[in-house]
């Protein structure tokens, strides 16, 4: 299996430019699959924190460094939807959102919001001891006693003991934002969930304040609730992501590849 990932080839979600170097870091083993998105990418060309992997290192063997609560100390970490990223010693907390266009992209939250992350219920099984586990869209597992009211698509919001602190049911009038699909990163309300019968996937009409609204997948929506769109998607030099990560692929040094055997690394 190859050790690089070649820049053309990245999912859509990749907040990085395709055409300045040839490669760019490959993602490890993870959660989110392959829309991950790896942490350096995420430390060099959106935040502009590091140059190289060599000063990501650095940085995390630091522990300053939080995902969803946790330091981490790898910087091939996949990051992807709703995580959230903290930076103790710049006091700064981020959560994962996805953008027009489907790239992923930072906004902003305060501390209090950083205990907590949200979670897309993809399934639930009965488990040893009657308990019920959801599987949420992040590869986290959770038990609970009463599984009744949540059903698949619902979303949850989960502390960083796995309490689950609000619920959001996927039903008509619901608030949600489209994470993949011509659509995503937009917001709106459900005003139809069309089901389809056969093997074939459901849709959804979606109905938005300013705007024409959409039709899109189902599998396509994640509920939400207000609290995650009244952030501005911004990195620390208060550009977008996007102007972000142009500005640091254009300012890649030649030791980084030299180091890596041509690697954008």
């Amino acid at each position: 299996m190859s050790k690089h990932q070649k820049r053309l080839s990245v999912p859509n979600s990749w907040p990085v430019e395709r055409k300045t170097e040839k490669f760019t870091v490959k993602a490890g083993a993870g959660p989110h699959g392959e829309s991950g998105v790896p942490l350096l990418v995420v430390l060099r060309d959106v935040l502009g924190y590091v140059d190289s992997r060599k000063e990501a290192r650095y940085a995390l063997n630091q522990g300053s460094v939080l995902v969803n609560g946790d330091a981490l100390d790898d910087e091939e970490r996949p990051i992807g939807m709703f995580d959230i990223l903290e930076f103790d010693e710049r006091n700064e907390h981020y959560r994962v959102f996805p953008d027009e266009g489907g790239r992923l992209a930072l906004t902003t939250i305060d501390a209090d919001d950083a205990d907590s992350k949200l979670g897309k219920i993809e399934g639930k099984q009965q488990v040893s001891g009657g308990a019920t586990q959801l599987a949420l869209h992040d590869g986290r597992t959770l038990e609970v006693d009463d599984a009744s009211e949540y059903a698949g698509s619902d979303s949850i919001v989960v502390d960083e003991d796995d309490e689950i602190l609000a619920h959001f049911s996927y039903e008509e009038g619901a608030l949600v934002t489209a994470v993949e699909g011509r659509h995503a990163g937009e917001v709106g309300e459900i005003d139809d969930i069309q089901v389809t019968p056969g093997s074939s996937s459901n849709n959804v009409t979606v109905t938005q304040t300013n705007g024409d609204g959409f039709e899109t997948v189902a599998e396509y929506v994640v509920v939400i609730d207000e609290n995650f769109v009244d952030d501005e998607t911004t990195d620390d030099a208060g550009e977008t992501a996007a102007d972000a990560e142009s500005t640091a692929d254009d300012e890649a040094t030649d030791d980084d590849a030299t180091d890596d055997g041509g690697d954008d690394e």
